[in-house]
């Protein structure tokens, strides 16, 4: 997400020129497609799961005839308890976040990462809607699996992944038996909300706090819907020191989400849950014991 101020630079950089013929209707196309600021994909993977010692296997899921998405399966070591589906933020692909989850399968839980279109080896455009179309894809794959029926599944969105998941369960989640709970690292509020805190948090990017805010996708909001997810048990995670997504957004998020729901906080930065020199441990922890709870209330 902090990733966004280098597009919102480019739009500064054709502002600065506004005398110039034709500019004024550059920068209205630029914000009117301002929807892209949301997604830095880059193609290459840098690493596999077997750089860090992790058994596993390439993943092909096919949305529909212009998007197919790639992904890795990471099995469970020993007897897997559950299987998580992992939805990463808007910069990079599977390979640069792989950090957030590779200690998951010791733990004995299965975990598929997956990439938007568009991300990695996934084909097609991403937009906030194919991208929520992409994780209810992947949910449908994973209850098709056969060895799989008898397992519960959780999701963990992380950021951008975070605000599209939980729409996505929070929309669908009647039509996935096995949805056991759900995990919500740094999500913000809302798309216009977000884009105009990234914009005003700089003095060359502050004039198009506006703009940019009117431009992004409506309807599509986490705390609208953010309700819907329960009876699934939630749990909510932010860094107090967060400076892409205040932590004032988990604050709204846990107070518009309907019981059973749990905060996580903690003295760290973005999506540093799982890392963080002195709180990732205990963070761990904490995820494992509501992964192990969610899962005997599932049964």
């Amino acid at each position: 997400m902090a990733l966004l101020f280098l597009s919102f630079s480019r739009m500064v950089a054709v502002a600065l020129c506004w005398r110039k013929p034709g500019v004024l209707l550059l920068l209205c196309f630029q914000l009117s497609a301002c929807e892209g600021l949301l997604f830095f994909p880059q193609q290459q993977l840098l690493r596999t799961p077997a750089d860090v010692g992790l058994s596993y296997s390439d993943v092909q899921i096919t949305v529909d005839d212009s998007a197919t998405l790639h992904g890795w399966w990471l099995p469970a070591v020993g007897e897997a308890t559950a299987t998580l589906l992992f939805a990463h933020g808007n910069a990079e692909n599977i390979s640069t976040h792989l950090a957030s989850v590779y200690w998951l399968p010791a733990q004995g839980i299965n975990v598929l990462l997956i990439d938007y279109r568009g991300y990695g080896g996934s084909l097609g455009r991403p937009s906030v809607a194919s991208a929520q179309e992409d994780i209810l894809a992947s949910l449908v794959w994973l209850q098709d699996q056969p060895s799989l029926q008898e397992t519960p599944i959780l999701v963990l969105g992380q950021s951008l992944g975070a605000s599209l998941a939980g729409v996505v369960v929070a929309r669908h989640r009647s039509e996935f038996a096995n949805l056991a709970g759900v995990i919500l690292d740094a999500g913000f509020t809302g798309y216009s909300a977000i884009a105009k805190t990234v914009a005003a948090a700089n003095y060359v990017t502050w004039p198009f706090q506006y703009p940019v805010a009117w431009a992004m996708p409506k309807g599509q909001d986490l705390i609208a819907e953010v309700a819907e997810i329960a009876p699934l048990p939630l749990l909510l995670i932010h860094g107090r020191s967060d400076p892409v997504v205040p932590y004032a957004n988990a604050v709204a998020l846990y107070a518009a989400a309907a019981s059973p729901r749990q905060l996580l906080s903690y003295d760290g930065g973005h999506i540093e849950t799982f890392n963080h020199p002195h709180a990732g441990m205990q963070n761990r922890a904490t995820v494992m014991d509501f992964i192990r709870k969610a899962v005997a209330e599932w049964r």
